[in-house]
This record gives structure tokens, sequence and C-alpha cells, in this order.
């Protein structure tokens, strides 16, 4: 599967079920939010959250598209996440705003109430698809 063909399950989609990895070689999966651009993924996330520790740790990962709840629709693909700069990080910041609208500004308050201070990362996908299995590992 090249990139390029392994981010067209991404288009229409909101959520993309995350898999990080914790030290001891186990994976944790998550849904978050994505922006797509230029055959690159961007995720955003808690500075200080576990996904982010994880990322900071090691920066392979997995994504599939999936639902709100985390059921996966797609087909995991394989990639590594890396930190963005500030520049970036607006930049990104901007197309979720586009993306999600009034969601969004509902958790930048939040987020603004409790002084959340937020990560944002490029995912990088590789070129071969990983086999779909059923279940968080």
């Amino acid at each position: 599967m090249q990139t390029s063909s392994a981010l067209k399950q991404f288009a229409g989609q909101k959520y993309l079920n995350l898999e990080t990895y914790r030290r001891n070689g186990n994976g944790v999966r998550t849904p978050v939010w994505f922006v797509e651009h230029e055959d690159k993924l961007y995720v955003r996330t808690g500075a200080k959250s576990g996904k982010a520790k994880r990322l900071r740790n090691f920066s392979q990962v997995r994504v599939a598209p999936c639902k709100v709840q985390g059921e996966v629709i797609g087909t995991w693909v394989k990639g590594n996440a890396h930190p963005v700069d500030a520049k970036t990080a607006d930049w990104v910041n901007r197309l979720f705003s586009q993306k999600y609208g009034l969601q969004k500004v509902f958790f930048d308050v939040l987020g603004f109430l409790q002084k959340f201070e937020t990560a944002t990362y490029e995912i990088t996908l590789e070129d071969r698809e990983t086999p779909s299995e059923s279940g968080a590992s």
C-alpha cells in the first residue's frame, strides 16, 4: 500500500485510532481528532498526557480510521510521530478549527479555563499496511 493510498481511508473521517507504545512494548489505543495535509496526519493532545509521554519515548505509532468510541473502520498503518514547532502547531490548530468548528471552540474554551497545554504531532505513514486486528492490545 502506497502512502497516498493509505491516506485515502482517512478522507472524510473525524477520528483516527492512535496506537502508541509503553516502555514494555504494549500498545495503547486512543481515538483522537486529526487533520491531514500533504501526505501527513496531524494530531493534538495534552502536553502532559500519557500519549505525549509515550510519543516522547517511542515515535513509532499505528493509526486507523475509527468511530468516536475507537471502533476501527479501516486498516492499521504504521507511522512515525514527531512534535512540530510552534509555528506549525499554530497552523495545525487553525486546520483543526476549520474541520471541527464549534466542537473545537468548546474544547478550546475549556482548555483555556483549565490552562491546558497542548502538544501537536506530525505523523508520517510508512508504505505498508499492518494486519487488521480487533480489540486493544
